[in-house]
């Protein structure tokens, strides 16, 4: 880790977090509240999929659908509308939309192949956006003079690195560079996440082979046409489950905190003591136990 103690940590004139997790435990809210300090610099990982990498395409897919309106393909063929996305940190339903869901057309669903195409150009999007974090780092402090930094990560940078590879490049290079952050989720928020999705799914990406596997086995279970919205309800819950152990294989890079402690960090005070003591109960864990009884003695 970058920071030896939690004392290393609280003295730093710089800090550089990475926060990762399931969607909806706290990630963009703690980044959220760390940017409006005006100490802290937030860069967004789904912001920058969604305009660097896949701006274009998700303009284009927008740009097909309006051509098949007669009104709209003559405003659009002579320059005298235009269409784009209006992707936000707390609004990436631009990119949600792009990615869609697998199944039937006539329901809304996009063919698996198309589905898959997509899911792969997000998987090199979401990759080179965390690689450009060390980029985003440096241009915090030379451009904006923020002496913090606080990489808000996809929920699904886990499929996306191989946590278990020493030599992953991806991780390799951002655990050097930021302290990794795991936010765990309780059973009992594992459960609300599921009743959320329920209610309002929405498109996720997957790691391939998962996702093969998922789709092939929902096929069997359910003949027919696929309902888009009942596949990704369905594959949902077994995505936890998938991503639970590579997001506690990520934490053996950093740290871990509860999201239940992060739901109640109000302050970036609360969020540095936070991690400070987490620091410290991994250096305490990693010791040897005579070690331990020692330094308690």
């Amino acid at each position: 880790m970058i920071h030896d103690s939690g004392r290393d940590w609280r003295n730093a004139s710089a800090r550089r977090v990475m926060l990762f997790g399931m969607s909806g435990l706290g990630k963009t809210h703690i980044a959220s509240m760390l940017r409006r300090s005006g100490d802290w610099f937030h860069y967004s990982v789904d912001y920058r999929i969604g305009t660097r990498y896949m701006g274009e395409l998700i303009a284009d897919d927008f740009m097909r659908h309006a051509m098949q309106v007669p009104l709209l393909r003559e405003l659009l063929l002579t320059d005298s509308v235009r269409i784009e996305s209006n992707i936000t940190f707390d609004n990436l339903a631009p990119l949600s939309t792009y990615l869609g869901k697998p199944g039937d057309p006539a329901r809304g669903g996009l063919e698996f192949d198309d589905y898959m195409r997509r899911q792969n150009q997000h998987r090199a999007a979401e990759i080179a956006a965390m690689l450009d974090s060390a980029h985003f780092v440096e241009r915090a402090q030379a451009i904006y003079g923020y002496p913090h930094f606080v990489c808000d990560t996809s929920g699904s940078i886990c499929e996306v690195v191989d946590p278990d590879d020493p030599a992953d490049p991806v991780m390799t290079a951002l655990s050097g560079l930021l302290l990794p952050v795991w936010i765990e989720g309780s059973a009992a928020h594992t459960a609300e996440l599921v009743r959320r999705f329920d209610r309002a799914p929405k498109p996720m990406y997957y790691q391939p082979a998962f996702l093969r596997a998922a789709w092939a086995d929902y096929g069997r279970e359910h003949p027919g046409p696929v309902d888009p919205d009942g596949f990704i309800r369905w594959v949902y819950a077994r995505a936890l489950a998938h991503r639970q152990p590579r997001y506690a294989a990520m934490a053996r890079h950093g740290v871990t905190v509860a999201a239940d402690d992060i739901a109640r960090v109000e302050t970036p005070g609360d969020f540095i003591d936070l991690i400070a003591d987490a620091i410290d109960a991994r250096a305490c864990a990693a010791q040897p136990l005579h070690l331990q009884a020692k330094g308690t003695a």
